[in-house]
């Protein structure tokens, strides 16, 4: 998809000199994903405490009641 974009400049530099990348398209789409994965880890952050009980036993005892058989 073709877009025309003001980017400032400044900015712009700052993503080629952190990132390494040598494009104006490549920068972008880092920023995208970059401004995606946060805002999905966000939704994982706010799940964090609310599980009740311990899971990691509960796996425990699920592999080993799987390995008794």
């Amino acid at each position: 998809m073709a877009t025309n974009l003001a980017l400032d400049p400044a900015l712009l530099q700052r993503a080629f000199e952190l990132s390494g990348l040598p494009t104006k398209k490549a920068a972008v789409s880092l920023a995208l994903e970059e401004f995606i994965r946060r805002h999905e880890q966000r939704g994982l952050l706010e799940l964090f405490g609310t599980v009740d009980g311990d899971p990691w036993s509960e796996l425990a005892d699920w592999r080993r009641d799987d390995a008794l058989r």
